[in-house]
């Protein structure tokens, strides 16, 4: 993927509309869909509206800075998110501890990270996975999102044939601005059936609040081990995966250092964690973020200042999400990860002598089942291996 002899960096004549688009999409796919994930925690455990605002402004801006620096450093889709299951995870352990404890086991948590990092374990891990089944794990987690669109259909039926009319029209005249044309027809189509609903809008800047971290053995047994877990099976695994799925041979290593050494800094801020993304990743390394692979990092890139953007108004940000009807926000991310659905099904599939695996790979991850506590992006993986050893034994 990439260039011998990389050219000089030139991010702004790099970026197309569609790479802008694609950024914008990957931040909003990523606030409105665990979001609310934080606000239950936080309430739960009896935090302030300024501790919960200033959780948001670190997750975002700690995104931002590991998204715009990682992805021009690498010329990849580098896309960073926030652990969700690691926020489902805390609206029932955040409450049995004190805020400064849950903050030491952040740190614990993105310790480890940070650690697995410099030792380059994940890098010799994601080395032994055959692209057959990494792009395998890729459809499977998309495949979910994509089927979204069906749901929304049952909610908004109009509006969400109006916005696959327009994509599919889109694909045909104008491909590079298809997932824009549907963006387009549904907020237009929204507005005038008054499905915008934007009276608990009020601007207002976030401000950060410090809590100085403690650390204690229960925190760390009841909310560090499992957030590290989560984010390396849940997260990090599948988000390498994704880069690799669409060609790009980004290490390992040094993104884990460098996402679990921002995670520390905006911890005592209530960062719990920020960590590889696979599902806004995929919407970003995609044909449709920008026809040329070697120019999609502008599209992460984008998605960096928007998240900037997001966090610096994270008070309010909620209520702006809360202003678009679900439908159209399901239908856009749906529509914006069609072409990765498809690449991942057709590289899965790509080898004969694999194809039982991959197939395996997907079905697992894309059931959503979680066993001990883990997601299924991990025993995709998993049972995909076993599949392949299995039927591979003794074979040279």
């Amino acid at each position: 993927m990439q260039d011998a002899a990389p050219t000089r960096l030139r991010p702004l004549a790099d970026t197309s509309t569609s790479a802008v688009v694609a950024g914008f999409i990957a931040m909003l796919t990523g606030y409105t869909s665990s979001l609310v994930l934080m606000f239950q925690a936080g309430q739960a455990a009896g935090l302030t509206a300024g501790q919960i605002s200033s959780w948001i402004w670190a997750l975002s801006i700690g995104m931002a800075l590991c998204c715009i620096v990682l992805s021009l450093r690498y010329r990849a889709p580098v896309m960073i998110a926030w652990s969700t299951p690691g926020a489902a995870l805390l609206i029932t352990s955040l409450p049995q501890v004190s805020y400064g404890e849950a903050i030491g086991a952040y740190i614990l948590a993105s310790g480890l990270i940070v650690l697995i990092g410099l030792t380059g374990t994940f890098d010799r891990l994601i080395r032994r996975i055959p692209a057959s089944i990494a792009a395998a794990l890729l459809a499977g987690v998309l495949f979910k999102i994509g089927l979204e669109i069906c749901v929304a259909a049952e909610q908004q039926p109009f509006l969400v044939i109006a916005m696959l009319l327009a994509y599919l029209l889109g694909k045909r005249l104008w491909p590079r601005y298809s997932v824009l044309s549907a963006l387009i027809v549904g907020s237009v189509l929204a507005a005038v059936f008054g499905l915008l609903d934007f009276t608990g809008f009020q601007l207002q800047l976030a401000t950060p609040e410090w809590t100085t971290p403690s650390f204690s053995l229960g925190a760390a047994i009841s909310i560090g081990i499992p957030l590290f877990i989560v984010a390396m099976a849940s997260q990090n695994l599948p988000g390498m995966a994704v880069l690799r799925a669409n060609g790009y041979e980004v290490p390992a290593s040094p993104l884990l250092t460098s996402t679990g050494l921002v995670s520390i800094l905006m911890a005592p801020f209530g960062s719990h964690g920020i960590h590889m993304a696979a599902i806004s990743a995929a919407i970003c390394a995609g044909p449709e973020a920008h026809e040329d692979p070697r120019k999609r990092y502008t599209a992460a890139v984008w998605c960096g200042v928007f998240y900037a953007i997001a966090g610096i108004f994270g008070a309010t940000l909620a209520s702006l999400f809360a202003a678009l009807p679900a439908a159209l926000i399901l239908s856009i991310a749906a529509l914006a990860l069609f072409a990765s659905i498809i690449g991942g099904l057709t590289q899965a599939m790509s080898e004969p002598n694999e194809r039982e695996a991959a197939l395996i790979t997907f079905l697992v991850t894309a059931s959503g089942m979680s066993l001990a506590g883990v997601g299924s992006a991990f025993w995709g993986i998993v049972a995909g291996m076993l599949t392949l050893a299995v039927l591979n034994w003794g074979k040279r």
